[in-house]
């Protein structure tokens, strides 16, 4: 699409918010407000439709006024352009989307439920298989968009159904196959598709084992990564028969600077916006490891975390 919004056009907003009704609108919200590594400029429209009749109306509004838009849930694995974006970032923040079912070891949930609330809500039940998700920060929509893990589970171990929207705004039911999970990807990152719900198979467990085993990751969490600066989590792709983090501690980075942005003096494979980072310094410093890290030991780091560019989600 080639939209260009002038923040000026007094009809084109005008059009807009009138076909869309009562669902929330917001202009001009700079998305560093919305990301965890807390970088970007403006969003030119935000838009929080309450339930997914509201959410496949604000599609197709923005479709036929030729509005580019992206769904992005907590922001945790996303870089976002100083420019800002240049459309409609649409979020599944309002309760609907946030609701969890359980009955017997299954957990229905809403893309908008925190994979943190979530892994609590099967300890809750006495269900094991969340226990490596309870310390990431994004949401559940997010985490199968990029399929999530940590501490060696992934989010594709206990999906059986996600139900997404697609293009045209019907909805669809996907088994897991359908999904095509793999290391840090899914079919969803190659089709204008949303998703809202899934469903997740776990297994019974005990309950002071899987609490134990939450607290023991979310030790190791606190001690060997940056919590207590702004990320976007781990910044590399695990390379095939290496670590990301230790090739950037072996090639001499860690605390390597550029601008506001870090290479984690804690733990090389996060990047940490340490007060006024712009895009271009962390763009910038990643591609300084990768060339780095190349010359010393023939890897090529591949970056996990999406850029968000003022024309939409792309890699770095």
């Amino acid at each position: 699409m080639n939209f260009q919004f002038d923040m000026g056009d007094n009809i084109l907003r005008n059009r807009l918010f009138r076909a869309i009704g009562s669902i929330d609108v917001v202009e001009n919200l700079a998305l560093s407000s919305l990301t965890t590594f807390r970088i970007g400029g403006p969003a030119d429209f935000v838009v929080a439709p309450e339930n997914v009749k509201e959410l496949v109306k604000a599609m197709d509004v923005l479709k036929d006024m030729d509005i580019p838009y992206i769904v992005i849930g907590r922001g945790s694995n996303i870089l976002a352009a100083d420019e800002g974006f240049r459309g409609a970032i649409i979020r599944m923040s309002s309760e609907y989307f946030q609701q969890t079912k359980v009955q017997d070891n299954i957990i229905v949930a809403e893309a908008g439920v925190t994979l943190t609330s979530l892994a609590r809500t099967a300890l809750s039940h006495g269900l094991t298989g969340l226990e490596f998700a309870s310390g990431i920060p994004g949401s559940l929509g997010g985490g199968i968009y990029m399929n999530a893990g940590a501490y060696g589970g992934e989010l594709k171990d206990v999906i059986q159904e996600v139900t997404i929207v697609d293009y045209e705004g019907k909805v669809r039911h996907l088994d897991k196959t359908e999904m095509e999970f793999g290391h840090r990807k899914s079919v969803l990152q190659n089709k204008s598709w949303i998703c809202i719900s899934a469903v997740l198979q776990l297994s019974y467990g005990n309950k002071e084992q899987i609490e134990g085993k939450m607290k023991e990751l979310s030790e190791q969490r606190k001690a060997k990564q940056p919590l207590e600066l702004p990320s976007a989590g781990s910044v590399f792709k695990r390379p095939e028969g290496f670590f990301a983090g230790a090739l950037i501690e072996q090639a001499g980075l860690k605390g390597y600077t550029i601008g506001g942005a870090q290479v984690s003096e804690k733990h090389a494979g996060f990047i940490v916006n340490r007060g006024g980072a712009t895009c271009k310094d962390v763009v910038t410093l990643i591609r300084h490891i990768q060339k780095t890290v190349k010359e010393k030991f023939g890897v090529q780091l591949e970056p996990e975390i999406r850029y968000l560019s003022p024309d939409g989600l792309d890699r770095i």
